[in-house]
Parts: structure tokens; sequence; C-alpha cells
């Protein structure tokens, strides 16, 4: 027998004509079909701050060219006075965008092309619709590589992860959607999308490995903030510049269930001061009180306690319960805008 290495032919007879390509048939439901449809509205966003550099993914929400990104990804620009360049996925020369509005407590941010009209804006979903296991796309520009697909499902919902902020701080991503579609550096501010290529979150984080030490890719949990809640902060960018949070006037501390064990009460956020002129105090709210819930939203922690008021809008009444030397009882708390900072 002749043994053959590649690209060895045996015998003398002509090599066979190559047969022409037939053209490739999409499903329009399939993954690749979905992503077809939706990749024009996805633009890569490449931020310069002095001799710093970044870059991130961002969506088209309006053809006007609106565009909605985190603003993790734009705020080294914003700070310094740099550059924000969006390039669309057709890969014609980036261009100069402004920044409508951003905001550091939702991490969300607005972007607009400058004339633009006419644009493929992306259709939004209903993140609330959401169920754990549903099949999820995530289409952004991980490591600088623009339009790069992953795949995976809903791992879970209304997770309440605190992330890194600006000047130090931390911030919590309200009500996050999880998920096992692989996400990097460079896919912040990027869509998330069902089956049928609807956006229905911005993907926004990678969880911190144990010890906090930070991920340098994706450890199969990821984040993104429900579009349900990111599209109403970008409608109040858009309209007004700036995007407003009600609060409840209290500063308070997490009760677990161990330390509720421990004291005979409940598991919550426990009340430790009052804004003496705020919501809280004018509802009759004390300090100890402990806040077991916001309307139907359970609270056993303060980032619930914030994810459930950041939910509402000001001027809101929100039913509260709460506890009080064992004894539980409800006030009406009509929510007021957060001062910034």
């Amino acid at each position: 027998m002749t043994s053959l290495t590649l690209g060895d032919s045996e015998g003398t007879s002509s090599p066979a004509a190559s047969a022409e390509a037939a053209p490739t048939v999409i499903d329009p439901g399939s993954v690749a079909g979905v992503v077809a449809r939706v990749l024009p509205s996805v633009v890569t966003i490449d931020v310069t701050a002095g001799a710093e550099g970044g870059n991130g993914s961002g969506v088209i929400i309006r053809s006007e060219g609106y565009v909605l990104t985190n603003n993790h990804v734009i705020a080294p620009a914003a700070n310094a006075g740099g550059q924000v360049m969006i390039t669309m996925s057709d890969g014609a020369e980036p261009v100069l965008a402004e920044i409508v509005g951003r905001d550091a407590s939702s991490d969300l941010a607005v972007l607009r092309i400058p004339g633009a009209s006419g644009l493929p804006a992306a259709t939004l979903g209903r993140s609330g619709s959401l169920v754990a296991g549903a099949p999820v796309i995530a289409i952004g520009a991980p490591f600088g590589l623009s339009g790069t697909v992953t795949t995976g499902i809903v791992s879970a919902l209304d997770r309440n992860p605190t992330v890194p902020a600006e000047g130090g701080g931390a911030s919590v991503i309200i009500g996050a959607i999880q998920i096992d579609a692989a996400i990097n550096p460079g896919n912040s501010g990027g869509p998330l999308l069902d089956a049928r290529g609807q956006v229905v979150g911005l993907n926004t984080a990678i969880a911190t490995a144990p010890g906090g030490q930070a991920p340098s890719g994706s450890v199969g949990v990821g984040f993104a903030i429900p579009i349900d809640y990111a599209a109403s902060v970008a409608d109040e960018i858009i309209r007004t510049g700036r995007a407003t949070h009600p609060y409840t006037g209290v500063s308070a501390a997490t009760v677990t269930a161990a330390e509720a064990r421990a004291r005979g009460t409940t598991p919550g956020a426990i009340i430790r001061d009052v804004e003496p002129a705020g919501p809280a105090a004018a509802a009759g709210l004390l300090p100890g009180d402990i806040i077991t819930r916001v309307d139907d939203t359970v609270v056993t922690s303060t980032n619930d306690l914030t994810a459930a008021t950041r939910l509402h809008h000001v001027g809101d009444t929100v039913t509260v319960t709460f506890q009080r030397n064992g004894v539980e009882s409800t006030a009406r708390v009509v929510l007021q805008e957060q001062s910034p900072g």
C-alpha cells in the first residue's frame, strides 16, 4: 500500500474540477440570522484620554444616531476632555461622538453621532419577560475584536452585584441578568439579545474571582443591565441630559439570615440614619427599623433596597414593609430625587 502525505496524489489521473461554492442559506431564526439583522446596529467605541485609551461597545437605539453604552466605557474621555470615536459595523471611518449624558449610578451613558439620520436602530425587547435558561446572544468588541458574537443562556435573574464606580466607589447593577455567554473587556455596552434578536440587556460586567482579584477574561459568569431599566434611563438622558434617581432618605446596613437568627429579628436592611427632611422621615420610619419589602419586592440586603427603590421614579409612592421591635408594619413613602454625589 502506498502511503500518502498531505498534498500527495496517487497515480497520474487529472485532478477533479473544483465544485462551485453554493451560496450560504441563512435560517432567519438561527443565531446567524439574528446576528445578520442586528449587527448593523452594534458599534465599536474607542476612547482616548491623554496618553490613555480604551474600547467598548454600544448599540444604536434611535435612528437619529443615539447610541446606548456603559458609562465606564466613556468616563475616561469625559473626565479628561478626551475623545469618543464610534465605528459602525460596516467598517466605515470612525466618527467623533457627542456625549448626550451619562450616569455613574446606573453605569449608563448615551452618545450621539452628529448629523446622523436613518441609522439602523435595534429593536428593544422586554427584559421582564426573560426566564432562567432562555437562550441569549452577546455582540461586542472584546479586546477590540469588533463584531464578536457569543451565545449562552440566562443563568439567573434579579442579581444585584456591586461593581467598581468612578472615584473609587461602588455601584449596584439593578436587577442584573446573569449570563454564561462569554463577555470580556470591550464587550461592555454591547447588546444582549434574545432568540428573536431583540435587545434585552446591556452587557456590563464579569464576576470577580474569590478574593477580589479582577479576571482577565470570561469566567462564565457575566452580568447585563436589563433593557427595561436601561431604556428608561436612556430616555430620560435624551430628554434632559441627565438621569434622576429616587431614594428613601435612609442609610442602612444588611441584616443577614444568620444575624437575624442571633438577634431574634428578620433579615433585611436595618436603618442606621434617617435624613430629617427626607421621604422616610416624613413617613415615620426610624433608626433601628428593618426594611423587609418595598411594594412586592423582598428586601434582604442594602443592595436589594437600592434596587427596589431605583426601579421606581421620583414622585412615586411605595409601600415599605418594616419590622420595629418585632412587630411588622407598613409605611407609605413618597420617593424624592437623590442629590448628585
